[in-house]
């Protein structure tokens, strides 16, 4: 069982702020360190992404950075978007504040879903029940996705704003929030927001772009298949495991799995 040692992996920091007399909460961060590990990934599992879905994936591993940032910290998410635009294809994304990553992948085979753009949201959190929500919005925008999932199920407005260098700002609505000044904001407002509102710190996270899997955690998944299933999987003596949250691929022969098996035997 074998796979390149991962790549000392950098920390983006996002702080989070309250904008007093507006009543909202504010995230920003730069990403470009996190998009250089997520691209070292991809080279290093040898992924490939058509130009448009790759920027989709960044934008929705920012969204959902900047959503965790601005959440309780034992909070886990993961979300999944179905769009047919620029084709028919699911990105998924998962995260945690402890440990702060961010992880995520792009499916583009046996995709089936029919109909409006699809946002899927499974929020897990200890000593609580699990989260679940679907919602449809329209068009191919992810930033415009979260904007809607937090209006439909989190009961909230919310606005997401792409600056330059890869920064990244989120501007969600706290009890008795000045909707009126946050529905009417726009790019300019955002770059000049430190000058025109006051800005108090609550908080800086680090995040990163790491799944956190490995070979030994995927075998599970070959131990539940038929044994004419795992006979065709080695039929060359190796078989390729992927990692269904990343896409990292892992290979083990099958007398490194048979070890494995035996060793792990309940």
């Amino acid at each position: 069982m074998s796979a390149l040692p991962p790549p000392e992996l950098s920390v983006v920091e996002l702080r989070s702020y309250f904008v007093r007399k507006r009543n909202a909460l504010l995230v920003r961060g730069k990403f470009q360190q996190l998009y250089l590990d997520y691209y070292l990934h991809l080279m290093q599992h040898g992924i490939q992404h058509k130009e448009a879905l790759d920027q989709m994936l960044k934008d929705t591993l920012a969204a959902l950075a900047l959503h965790l940032c601005s959440r309780p910290h034992d909070e886990t998410t993961a979300w999944t978007i179905h769009v047919k635009e620029p084709q028919r294809a699911n990105l998924f994304v998962t995260g945690s504040t402890h440990p702060g990553r961010v992880t995520g992948r792009v499916f583009t085979e046996d995709v089936k879903q029919e109909g409006e753009a699809l946002f899927i949201a499974q929020t897990t959190r200890p000593n609580h029940p699990t989260r679940q929500s679907m919602i449809e919005f329209q068009g191919a925008d992810v930033f415009r996705g979260v904007e809607e999932f937090y209006t439909v199920s989190e009961q909230r407005r919310t606005r997401l704003f792409r600056l330059p260098d890869e920064e990244f700002v989120q501007i969600s609505a706290e009890p008795d929030c000045d909707e009126i000044w946050l529905t009417g904001m726009q790019l300019e407002n955002v770059l000049e927001i430190e000058q025109d509102e006051h800005l108090t710190l609550l908080e800086t996270r680090g995040y990163q772009f790491e799944c956190g899997c490995s070979v030994e955690r995927l075998l599970p998944i070959i131990t539940r298949l038929p044994k004419e299933d795992l006979d065709h999987i080695f039929e060359d003596g190796v078989a390729q495991v992927t990692c269904p949250r990343c896409a990292a691929v892992f290979r083990t022969t099958k007398d490194q799995f048979e070890q494995w098996r035996a060793a792990n035997a309940a």
